[in-house]
Order: C-alpha cells, then structure tokens, then sequence
C-alpha cells in the first residue's frame, strides 16, 4: 500500500517537469542585483529563476522589478561567479506538495530535506501565496486546548483556530515555551517555522526542545540566518501552505512561527531592493498587508476544513510593544502574551506578564465561575502591581486598605501558580486559583 502511494507520488512529480522554459541572458550585476533580457513579456513580479553560472552551478533568485532595460532580479546566493550572458531560467512553480511523509523531518523553504534523507513530494502541489477561505464561510473559534500551563489554560485560554502572538526579548524562554506547546497543546499535527534561525539552534531545537514526543507529530520549515532574505521571507510562506495542506485534510493544525519580525525584516531587505522607501520607522510601507496577509491564512476553515491554530513569535526589543511589527500583530491577532525580562530574572518561567497580555477568547471560551475567577486573579495582580514600590519599600501599613491587604496575601501564591505546568486539564488549573483565593476570604 505504501509502496503504491510513493509510486503514485512519483508519477505526479514526473507529470510536474516542463519540457520547454523561457530562457534569457544576464546582461549585468549591479548592487547585488541581476539584470536579465529575453524575458520581457513573460516574466512577472514573483517567479522565479534559475542563473546558470559557467562552472556549472546554480543561483535561484526572484523576479522583483519589470525595468525598461530589462528584468531585475534578486538572487537567494550570493552573486560571486555571475558574468555577461550566463543563461537565466525563468520558473513560475513557486509550489511545494505537502505530505503526510514529511512529519518528523526537517525541511527547507523550497520543500527539500535539510535531514540528509530522501523525501517524497506529495500529490498535489500548491502555492506558497494562497488566499484565506472566504470570510462568510469560516467557522467559528473552537473550543478552548490544553496547554500544559496552567497561566494559558486559566488567564490566557487559546481556542482551537485561534491566532495569537508570543512577545518576547531574546533569553526569556520564549524557545522552550515553543517547544512544551508543540509537544503538548492539543493538535493534530504541529507546524514550526524557525526563521532566520541560527544554524546550531535548528537541531538543538529538533532534537533536544522537542524531544521524542514532539517530532512525532511535528514539520520543522527552517531557514537559517546565513541565508539571503529570500529564502528567510519564502520560509513562512512555506509553513502557512504546508499547515493548509493539512487543515484542506480536515485535521487541526498548531502553526508556530519564530518569528515574525525576522520574517519582516527579511521582507524589508527584498522590498527596498526593490525600490520601495523604508518609511515605517525603517520598514516599507507593505509591511503590514504582508504580516496582515500571513495572518489572516491561519485560523477555522471553511465547514468541510479543520483549522490552523497560530502562534507567531515576535521580538521586541527592550520590552517595545509599540516598535512597528509588534504593533501590527496586537492588531490583527486574537490575543498576545507578553513574556516580560524583569520576571525571567527574578526566575519565574514562564515569564508571562499576566496584565500585559491578552486572550480575545474570553469571556467566551470560560464558563461564569471560571471568568469570576479570572477577573479576581486580575485584580489582585493589578492592585500589588500598582502598589509594588510602597509594600517593598515598607511604606504601608497593614489595614488601612482591605483590597492591598488581600493583594499582598495571595500575591506571592498566584505568582508561583502562574509557573505551574500541569497534564490534568483546565478545570484542575482553575481549581488551583481558587485554593489561593480563598487566603484573600473570598
């Protein structure tokens, strides 16, 4: 049976190849950039091409600009070795072919594998630039997943299709909250793009973060930071298909994506190359229909799909959640957790800034009990926070605010509970919150 489907597999890759391309000439380099003839006419903005050097080798790029003295394009490489007249390909499949087969496999944004083993493509290739399904025919959000922290599965409840943003600087465990959602969120399947990653973090991430459990159901999509900008920005579009593929099979799908902001930054280097002015604060301005776009793929599907629950990964630096990328997602995304420096130092992981951060599943997803419960961990989290520097300078007196006094009884036990992993499900979660409650009378 299995050796019937990769024959069939193989049969489909056959019928893929073209007997007959577009073929032009390079007629300059300049800045990076290849200037090609002979495609006038038949290149378009976003195919794209083979340069065939004279030692033999190959530079892939991409179409990026429709000039009167020819076609411009952008090289995946470095342009070392390009000369006057080398042949130039033009190639319209900006298509990959998912399949089953490539769960517990590393793969690059082009589909190939990055693990030294044979992979088949799948039957049907699709594009790496789809559109989301239609609007009106979405399902609603789903019912809310277990997580594994009892700070998600209470304060911060993620649904089943629902699209939320992880905001964090670098060494805050951002990369091992990653890798415990992988391998425990509820999903069928789990699809992780590591974009503009460094090289020696992808199979630590594969092999150590994830663990056994975890690649057993996972695709890693890696691009690593060497790589041109290309390659880093194709890296999610990449991800996001393969995550369809499997949400068209009516599975439900965890997307992760780490992370956004190098996936701009990579879209930045390629925009301005093409000639558009970087005027938000350094970004051009289609960076927010690009991040806008990517988004708006992942969520419920239509009646007969599943759904792609999202997690995309943003850096902010210096705790900035008004910098450009951040500010884009709050605003597209149903809900953000706000992973805070001051937290992960004082060493409580997951380092979740519970008043900062926001699910836009509630009130819904919990029941009337359990939002009582959210609203008063909230208030209790707020009133300390406001008061902070007075009770550590020793500046109040105990009694003189009932709502302080209650704050500072209970602050110290919500603070550890907010660090608690668990396997027993949501309303284990909840039931521990009302335990410490009841300290503050309630």
């Amino acid at each position: 049976m299995q050796q019937a489907a990769r024959l069939k597999s193989f049969h489909a890759h056959l019928s893929q190849i073209k007997t007959a391309r577009t073929l032009g000439r390079v007629t300059g380099v300049k800045a990076g950039m290849i200037t090609a003839s002979g495609l006038d006419g038949d290149a378009r903005i976003g195919d794209r091409v083979e340069v065939r050097r004279r030692d033999g080798t190959i530079l892939r790029g991409e179409v990026v600009q429709l000039a009167s003295e020819g076609v411009v394009l952008l090289p995946d490489g470095s342009v070392s070795g390009v000369a006057q007249a080398d042949t130039v390909v033009l190639d319209r499949s900006s298509r990959i072919a998912p399949d089953t087969s490539w769960i517990g496999r590393i793969i690059d944004p082009d589909g190939n594998p990055l693990d030294g083993q044979p992979l088949v493509p799948g039957l049907t290739p699709r594009p790496l630039h789809a559109s989301p399904p239609a609007a009106a025919t979405r399902r609603p959000l789903g019912p809310r997943l277990d997580t594994g922290y009892l700070v998600l599965d209470t304060m911060l409840p993620i649904v089943r299709g629902q699209r939320v943003g992880l905001f964090a600087g670098s060494g805050v465990g951002k990369s091992s909250m990653m890798g415990q959602l992988a391998k425990v969120m509820s999903a069928d399947i789990v699809v992780i793009a590591l974009i503009g990653e460094r090289g020696r973090e992808v199979l630590h991430f594969f092999d150590t973060v994830l663990g056994e459990e975890g690649r057993a159901r996972t695709i890693v999509i890696a691009a690593t930071s060497d790589q041109a900008a290309l390659v880093r920005r194709r890296c999610a579009w990449t991800a996001m298909t393969v995550a369809e593929h499997f949400r068209d099979l009516g599975l439900s799908v965890l997307l992760i994506s780490d992370s956004i902001t190098r996936f701009a930054e990579a879209h930045r280097e390629v925009a301005v190359a093409a000639g558009e002015a970087p005027v938000l604060r350094g970004f051009p301005p289609s960076t927010s229909h690009l991040i806008m776009s990517l988004c708006e793929r992942a969520g419920p599907g239509a009646e007969d799909q599943g759904d792609i629950t999202a997690v995309f990964s943003v850096l902010v630096a210096g705790s900035d959640m008004d910098e450009p990328i951040a500010d884009i997602l709050r605003g597209v995304l149903d809900g953000h957790i706000v992973l805070d420096r001051m937290i992960a130092e004082r060493g409580r992981f997951p380092a979740v800034d519970v008043l900062r951060s926001v699910s836009r599943s509630l009130p819904d997803a919990a029941t009337p009990e359990e939002n009582d419960v959210i609203r008063q961990v909230r208030k209790h989290f707020s009133v300390y926070a406001q008061n902070q520097m007075m009770i550590t300078a020793g500046l109040y007196t105990q009694g003189t605010d009932p709502e302080i006094d209650a704050a500072m009884q209970v602050w110290s036990s919500l603070d550890e509970s907010m660090a608690l992993q668990h396997s027993q499900g949501q309303e284990h979660s909840f039931d521990q919150l009302k335990l410490v409650l009841r300290r503050a009378g309630r």
